[in-house]
Order: C-alpha cells, then structure tokens, then sequence
C-alpha cells in the first residue's frame, strides 16, 4: 500500500472518531453487538442444557424399562434431541423455527416438533436479535453513514480538484477512502471477535475441534470481506454521486431494497414456481402409497399373505407356528422396509422442492450480496436449512435401524407358539434395550459444507473481485462526470 493511500486511510479514520456523532453510533453499535452477543449465548446455554437434560432423561427411561416383547418396545418408541452448535450462538438462522426433538417409533415416521417459536409470544416475528443480524444489517448503515460524503464532500467543498492537483490519483483516493472506512468497521469487529473466541471456547468447554476453528476463521473472513465490498460500494457511490444528499440517499434506498425487499421478493418467488405441498396432501400420498403395498398388521392382506406362502413352501411347514423363527416379527421386518421407503421417497421429493425454493435466494447472491453472506453465515454456524435437514436424515436412520434392531430380536428370540408350549418366551431380558446406542446427532465437517455452499461462496468471491477491480479503474468513468 502506497504512503498516500496510507495518509488517506488514516485520515479517514481520524475524522470518523472525531465526529461526535459517528463515535455515538459506534459507540451504540458496539453496545448493541455485545447484547446480541450476550443473549446468543444465553439462550445457547438454556436450550443447549434443556436437550441434553431431556436427551439423559429419555435414555435412562429406555434403559429403565423392565422385560417385555421387543415390538412393544418398537412402538414405545424413542425421543431424538437436535443438538446445537457450539457456534449458532453467533447467527440463529431458522434455529427458532424448526423443531428440535422427533418421536422414533415403528412403521411411522414423525415430523421434527417443539419449535422455539411455537412456544414464543409475538414478538418473535419482528426477529431476533443476533451477532449475525447485527453485522448483516446495522454495520452496512454505519459503514453508509460514514461514507456517504467521503467524496462528494470532497467535490462540494472543491478540495477534491486540489487533491488531484496533487498527484493525489482516482485510485488512490477510493482506495484509501475504503480503508479508512474499514479500519472504523474494524475497531469493533476485532473485540467482537476476541469475545466471540472467547465464548465459543466457554461453550466448547475448552475442547475446540480443528473443524469449528476452522468454521470461525471462514466466518471472520467472510464478514471481512463483506465489511470490504460495503464500504467499497459506499465509496464509489459517493464518487459517482453529484452530491452527499443524492449519495445517502441512494445508498439508503440500496439497504431498503437488497436488505428488506429483495430477501422476501426471492423467496416468494421460489415458493410460486415450486410450490409444496400441504402438510395433510403429503401425508395423505405416503398413506395412499402404503395402502397400495398393503397392511402388515393385516394377516388376509394378499401382498403378505403371499409372502406367508412362500415362507411356508420354502420352509415345506403347513402352519407358521412350525417356522424356525417368528413369523410376526419377519411381517413387521418386511412391512418396516417398505413403509421406509416409501416414506423416504416421499420425504426426498419434499426436501428437493424446498432446495429449488432456496437455491432461487442463493443464485440471487450474485445480485444481492446481503444473501450470499446470510447464507454462508448460516451454514458456518449449522444453523441453515441443510443442517435441519440432516438431522431428519440421520434420526430416520436411527429409527428404521432401531425398529428392525427390535424386529430382529423377534424374530430370533420369541416364540410363535402359545405361552406353555413355546422353547421360546414372549418377553425378552431388558439387557438387550441396552445394546441400541444412543441417538448423537453429527454436523457435517466442513469440506462437506464448503461443497454445499459452493454456489453462495462463489457469489461473495465475485463480489470482492467485483469491488477490487471497480476501486482500480473506476476513475475512467468518474472523469467523465467531474
């Protein structure tokens, strides 16, 4: 960096501190970002604390329960807990909206309940406040209202003609205007995140893996970069702009329609040209496809009665009873993989529709810079739709495992024949309720992420490229109209 771009940028800087109104606004800015940063990690610690006590609670009443038949255990079923991320305290995203625990139970699969807002008074819907909102929203207003005029100030007062007369360049003058705005955005941004560190290790207990170091470094670096891109667009604004009143004011006519409109137009958008389905058309499809393949609990049901008779041809037998294992509990195995299926199936289809309804906000990430950063924000700090999404994945895998974990032992270890004439019981010890692990839900490493986020990434990247190169030969243009 040249020493004049220096000077420039150190100027810039002073004269921001030195305006007792800018200083208030940092001052209220930096206030605001430490309540946010408190309240992140409050509620991380009441919710994180309710899941897992309610997570030992569960587990204790499973490994409590006394001898029985192991379908009845299939059907008392078990309750998964989504655990939060360490670093969600930083940025909520759909955190308070999307359930947090899901009921596993055989041949049905639940939706994820017990959302944080379903349980919240109103006030919810006019947002919370969050480290990430603070950054996403109210920094890109102090960073416009200090740098509005950086440069039509300048014209106004007719000492810009003096600093050009002074092989003072165009480029050396953005570039310097922009880093001195950054340095202001940065005195709060630093202590944010020493505290951030800070706290992240609090909750981390002191055990901080390399994948969630790595999270955070990726996250400073992104809210850099859009912290950069901001005051670059501020910058060049006022440059182009006639005056300091038209500069603020299309800068703020910019935050109103990329920050508050723009998010909610997309999404609307995508919502329009991929609709999805109602809550009862979705289940009443997976009960139409269910009832196709037939009833398992039903012994005349044709599709298992022609199981049953292959079963007993295989076996040359004439009754079930005289199978070598239970025959109940291979129906219930049988009828378990099917109903699976067809439940993944539809669940997949629903799943995609929601992705074609969010990749519209995420391409629009190259025209809206607020939502390209909103997205990898979310998904840095697993609190995006995608984890929500996993965490479905990964509790339907735990439940079919866990009821053909219980068919299984039907099958090997109850009789089919009436209790006084049976070599096998109708109840099985509780020791083997011990032997299904317990349900730990596990976040993508971050290769995964970056894979996922890809599209969004390369959005703010074009971005940054976008402001270095206008910062560079914008003065071909500013010419023209000086």
């Amino acid at each position: 960096m040249s020493n004049i771009i220096s000077t420039i940028a150190k100027q810039t800087f002073k004269a921001a501190f030195s305006n007792k109104a800018t200083l208030a606004l940092t001052i209220l800015l930096g206030l605001s970002l430490c309540m946010a940063t408190y309240v992140g990690w409050q509620n991380f610690k009441t919710q994180q604390s309710q899941r897992l006590h309610y997570k030992e609670l569960v587990r204790e009443q499973w490994l409590a329960k006394p001898d029985k038949h192991p379908h009845r255990m299939a059907h008392y079923g078990y309750l998964a807990f989504r655990e939060k991320h360490e670093l969600s305290f930083f940025d909520f995203g759909i955190e308070s909206f999307a359930g947090v625990s899901i009921f596993l139970e055989a041949h049905k699969q639940n939706t994820v309940n017990f959302s944080e807002a379903g349980f919240a008074n109103g006030m919810l819907r006019f947002g919370e406040i969050s480290v990430a909102m603070v950054l996403q929203l109210l920094v890109p207003l102090l960073i416009f209202f200090l740098g509005y005029n950086s440069i039509s100030a300048e014209r106004e007062s007719g000492t810009l003609k003096i600093l050009l007369c002074q092989n003072v360049s165009w480029k050396q003058l953005l570039w310097g205007k922009t880093l001195g705005i950054i340095g202001v955005c940065l005195s709060i941004f630093i202590p944010l995140i020493l505290l951030t560190i800070l706290l992240w290790a609090s909750l981390s207990h002191w055990h901080i893996s390399t994948d969630s170091g790595m999270r955070l470094l990726l996250l400073v670096l992104s809210y850099t970069i859009y912290f950069f891109v901001i005051a670059a667009i501020t910058v060049l604004v006022s440059a182009f702009a006639r005056s300091s009143k038209s500069a603020l004011i299309t800068l703020l006519a910019c935050w109103i329609g990329f920050m508050v409109i723009m998010p909610r137009i997309t999404q609307a958008v995508g919502v329009k040209i991929h609709p999805s389905p109602a809550k009862i058309a979705f289940a009443d499809a997976i009960d139409t496809d269910i009832s196709k393949q037939g009833d398992s609990h039903n012994p005349n049901d044709s599709h298992y009665a022609a199981i049953k008779d292959s079963l007993l041809n295989a076996y040359r037998v004439d009754d079930v009873k005289k199978l070598p294992f239970n025959y109940g509990g291979y129906i219930m195995a049988e009828g378990e993989k099917i109903t699976s299926e067809i439940y993944s199936k539809h669940q997949k289809e629903l799943n995609k529709t929601f992705e074609k309804q969010n990749s519209l906000t995420t391409a629009a990430g190259f025209l809206n810079l607020y939502l390209s950063i909103k997205n990898i924000s979310m998904a840095l700090t697993a609190s995006d739709f995608k984890t929500f999404v996993d965490f479905q994945n990964q509790a339907e895998a735990y439940r079919y495992s866990l009821a053909q974990k219980m068919n299984k032992l039907q099958i090997d270890k109850i009789s089919n024949i009436a209790p006084g004439e049976a070599e096998k019981p109708l109840a099985i010890s509780r020791t083997n309720w011990a032997q299904q692990p317990d349900f730990n839900y596990r976040f993508d490493q971050l290769n995964v992420i970056m894979g996922k986020e890809l599209l969004a990434i390369s959005a703010l990247i074009c971005w940054l490229l976008a402001a270095i190169l206008m910062l560079q030969y914008a003065n071909r243009w500013i010419k023209t109209i000086s």
